[in-house]
């Protein structure tokens, strides 16, 4: 189908808009939105398509797009930040913050291990009322007291929701009882003007695109508990209440709202100096620690041989991020992804409403990726 593209695309960029028009085309989008920075500066900041399923809205610059796991990225920054201010350590057992954790032979569960998806906790094989994912405060007492799938440490299991509800008690309890999203929209998107929350206001909701589901799960390969537990059980994520209630609570994991272009402006940060204008986010030496490799193997839940630093997705071995060893991110359930790519010094994201099957790797996503570092 023809759509109108919107936004800028520098000279020399076109193979970008010409694969951003391509994926219209061929059926694949709704509404979507591409960004690209180079040395910190947006060069392609592309949208197009529709806002809404019944297309009356059209997908426009100030649309909100839900990012699911894209939201990840963001929160292993923040826990970075609290490293670098000296309120965390990487290696700290989290029951030093939070002792009922240690509850089942979770004592010596470290920061990096939860981050890492290492923890042992991807969920739920047992019956839980779906609605308690609305209530953080009672999802983190289960899991504190839950006892681990796996021995901690020895292999990583994809821990889709569950991580971002013990990420965001590690924060609260670190940083002195401010929440994640609450420190995000303080020190970072407030000051620097962008367009990334965790936990809407209700006043932004209505700027919200609709989505639409994939037409099937993604494939997972042979059943197992690790995967019941994380995506395969009716209870695996939230249901039962308005969408409304789920845009308004904090789940560093999945419920981030955000525009292409500031994702890709706090990401060019990360793949530069560390900073959006005056704004500081991180610092290069604690970058480097946050980004190495804490595993890699064949996940558990997820269908694919993954290297794993301190909550990103780190670019080896399958190079959804670019043809570099360097870049690192994250991606969400139907398409959406952010990365940073320090040795190019470029930095992306997308974000659509139209979803697909696929976790990782979107073919969407990618095509646009490799025409953005094509035409560097």
């Amino acid at each position: 189908m023809s759509v109108e593209i919107h936004g800028r695309c520098d000279p020399g960029f076109e193979a970008v808009r010409d694969a951003f028009a391509a994926n219209f085309e061929t059926g694949q989008e709704l509404g979507a939105r591409f960004a690209f920075s180079v040395e910190g500066e947006i060069v392609v900041d592309l949208w197009a398509g529709w806002a809404d399923r019944k297309q009356t809205r059209p997908f426009d610059k100030n649309t909100l797009t839900l990012i699911f796991s894209t939201t990840k990225a963001v929160a292993a920054t923040m826990i970075a930040r609290l490293v670098e201010q000296g309120k965390l350590r990487y290696d700290q057992p989290v029951a030093e913050l939070w002792p009922t954790f240690a509850a089942n032979g979770k004592g010596a569960i470290t920061v990096e291990q939860v981050l890492s998806h290492q923890a042992g906790l991807p969920g739920f094989v047992e019956q839980i009322d779906p609605t308690l994912w609305y209530d953080p405060a009672a999802i983190c007492e289960l899991l504190a007291a839950k006892a681990p799938m796996w021995t901690p440490g020895t292999a990583s299991g994809y821990h889709a929701l569950t991580v971002g509800y013990l990420v965001g008690e590690i924060y609260r309890l670190a940083d002195g009882g401010r929440t994640l999203g609450t420190a995000l929209r303080e020190d970072i998107t407030g000051p620097a003007g962008l367009d990334l929350w965790i936990g809407l206001p209700d006043g932004e909701h209505g700027r919200a695109a609709d989505l639409k589901p994939p037409s099937a799960l993604p494939d997972f390969g042979e059943t197992t508990d690790p995967k019941r537990a994380a995506f395969l059980s009716p209870w695996a994520g939230p249901s039962g209440r308005a969408g409304a209630d789920w845009r308004r609570i904090e789940v560093p994991s999945a419920n981030g709202h955000a525009t292409a272009e500031a994702l890709a402006r706090f990401f060019g940060a990360l793949a530069t100096d560390g900073d959006i204008g005056g704004v500081h986010v991180l610092g290069a030496e604690t970058l480097a620690e946050a980004t190495r490799e804490r595993i890699r193997n064949r996940d558990l839940v997820l269908p694919y041989d993954l290297s794993w630093g301190a909550g990103y997705v780190r670019n080896p071995p399958n190079l959804f991020y670019g043809p570099t060893q360097t870049s690192f991110g994250h991606s969400g359930w139907g398409g959406s992804c952010a990365f940073a790519d320090p040795a190019a010094r470029v930095a992306g994201a997308y974000v659509m409403n139209k979803q697909d099957v696929h976790l990782l790797g979107d073919p969407r996503s990618r095509r646009l990726i490799d025409a953005a570092y094509a035409s560097l």
